[in-house]
């Protein structure tokens, strides 16, 4: 098997969740591109409607599928609705859907932790459930848990997301512990401060040259920087890889040691 041949994914199918813009947007686009039929899922439906347009466009096997990660009793749905429209079962997914929350440790509303938990950890548990039960039982399949390197380190003003994030590191590893004897591999990918519409909110408190300054690489991430790895990840190139966390930062997490 040849490098091109290792990270082709034709044949396979693929739900990205929280696809609509940023990361998961573009990731269900390289997936695409990489031969996948891909579901984008998320709740803002206008905005999968027109990314699967210039998908098809392109020729490429990919639909919309509307998803609240908070609303557990609609992913089990939302899981049939994507494989009945791309035609097949469904062995990889990207569990990227997530919210952030910016504000110091004492002043932390209560109503906004639980939303931020509610999404970024207990809704990607649960579409994470429903991967991994359908997976296991077809024999075998991918996940990415999209963590982030709040959830390797201590940052400021990131108490309940890097608490939600590190809690999906951990369930990443007990997944893959869990799961590898029925074929299905689960890793979590870390990205660092990426410049997406969420890092708004870092611009808008004047954070971008304290962070910046933390960076070794001294720029922000963009969403292609992940191209590689969940490549590898997703692909025969990483048939052998599970319960690995892989920070994509620029070398940021080095500098909070």
């Amino acid at each position: 098997m040849n490098a091109t041949q290792l990270f082709d994914l034709s044949g396979r199918a693929a739900l990205v969740s929280g696809a609509s813009s940023g990361i998961g947007l573009h990731l269900a686009q390289l997936l695409a591109g990489a031969g996948a039929a891909v579901a984008l899922a998320a709740r803002r439906t206008d905005r999968l409607r027109e990314a699967v347009v210039e998908l098809q466009a392109q020729g490429c096997n990919a639909c919309p599928v509307p998803l609240d990660v908070t609303r557990g009793p609609d992913i089990e749905g939302a899981w049939t609705q994507a494989e009945a429209q791309l035609g097949q079962p469904i062995d990889i997914l990207v569990n990227n859907a997530g919210i952030l929350y910016a504000e110091r440790f004492v002043s932390q509303d209560p109503d906004e932790v639980a939303r931020l938990f509610d999404t970024n950890l207990k809704g990607a548990f649960l579409v994470a459930q429903e991967a991994a039960r359908r997976m296991a039982g077809r024999g075998g399949g991918s996940i990415i848990n999209v963590a982030s390197t709040a959830g390797l380190r201590a940052g400021g003003h990131l108490s309940s997301y890097g608490a939600a994030k590190a809690g999906l590191i951990h369930l990443t590893r007990v997944m893959a512990l869990e799961l590898a004897h029925r074929g299905v591999r689960v890793n979590a990918v870390c990205p660092g401060n990426m410049k997406t519409d969420m890092h708004t909110a870092f611009e808008e408190r004047g954070f971008d040259d304290s962070i910046l300054r933390r960076i070794p690489m001294r720029r922000f991430g963009e969403p292609q920087d992940l191209d590689g790895v969940v490549l590898l990840l997703t692909s025969q190139a990483g048939r052998y890889m599970t319960g690995t966390v892989i920070p994509v930062d620029g070398g940021q997490s080095l500098s909070w040691m």
